[in-house]
């Protein structure tokens, strides 16, 4: 292979990653389990132009996430590491990128009309701008108000397939939004130097490891009773309700040993659990769901 080519494929490595693959991908489950739950079918010549459109603007916007935080990722050793910190790429490409990609996610989601293009251009400027420009240096309560726009996911996956917002839908969104603190409040506490570096004001900073102990374990309780809603209006059945509640226990377990014995490696265990729980439980809802078309399991009368 020519070192050009090697420089052409390592360059474009450094784009990918800039685009936060991981958490795209994420994203995209999440869109895809509200595009598979929606009453309407939808036909896969639909579902995928959708499903890359939105793929594509949460690229941009975590694209415009890495550009805009640079100079505090820098002083973060979870960080560190982003192609703009090493200076692997200029600010103007990772610019021109997350413009390419927004033009043309907007371009495929414009097909399905303008409901999920506006929610999802919205949920992109809220994720890139108003959470990463002005809620996440401000307050600590950055995580709760920045997070309904990392629970949209499966509410625009929802509207692909309907044109509509539903209860059910909103359900899926408010399940994603319960979690989201918890979630990331569990890793700022063992990242709390960090961001204490960083000069951001997260939870853990501002009122102290105990309060947020304190307030994971409250939204964990909270988490487990929304995620019960798909089951009251319909969208889930008693095999869902049953994971649900288990994988609920599992999670709120997990928040009172955080609660009780104030260890950062309880922390750790919560924040990587709270991944994996976000995945089983769709899935879970989904395998349902296609188990009672399939007529494997009877539907809830």
């Amino acid at each position: 292979m020519s070192s050009l080519a090697l420089s052409s494929r390592l360059h474009l490595a450094e784009y990918w990653q800039l685009g936060k693959p991981r958490v795209v991908a994420l994203i995209v489950f999440c869109a895809l389990a509200g595009m598979l739950l929606a009453p309407l079918p939808a036909h896969p010549t639909r579902l995928l132009p959708a499903l890359a459109g939105i793929a594509l603007l949460a690229t941009a916007a975590a694209a415009a996430n890495c550009l805009f935080e640079r100079d505090r990722d820098a002083q973060m050793r979870r960080t560190s590491q982003r192609p703009l910190v090493r200076g692997s790429l200029a600010p103007a490409g990772a610019a021109g990128y997350a413009l390419l990609c927004l033009l043309a996610g907007s371009a495929l989601l414009a097909l399905h009309g303008w409901l999920l293009l506006t929610l999802t251009l919205a949920t992109a400027a809220a994720y890139s701008i108003v959470y990463t420009r002005w809620l996440k240096p401000a307050s600590p309560q950055n995580i709760v108000i920045g997070g309904a726009a990392g629970a949209m996911p499966p509410l625009l996956g929802w509207v692909a397939a309907t044109g509509h917002l539903d209860p059910e839908a909103l359900s899926l969104f408010l399940i994603i939004y319960a979690w989201t603190p918890p979630h990331f409040w569990a890793l700022a506490l063992y990242r709390r130097d960090d961001y204490l570096r960083a000069g951001l004001p997260m939870l853990p900073v501002t009122h102290g490891p105990a309060f947020t102990r304190l307030s994971i374990l409250l939204y964990s309780v909270l988490l487990l009773a929304i995620s019960t809603m798909p089951f009251g209006l319909g969208l889930g059945n008693w095999l869902y309700l049953a994971g649900a509640i288990l994988l609920g226990a599992r999670f709120l377990q997990l928040a009172w040993r955080l609660y009780s014995h104030s260890d950062d490696s309880d922390a750790r265990v919560l924040f990587r659990f709270s991944i994996r729980y976000l995945g089983w439980l769709f899935a879970l809802l989904l395998a349902e769901h296609w188990l009672i078309i399939m007529q494997v399991l009877p539907y809830k009368p």
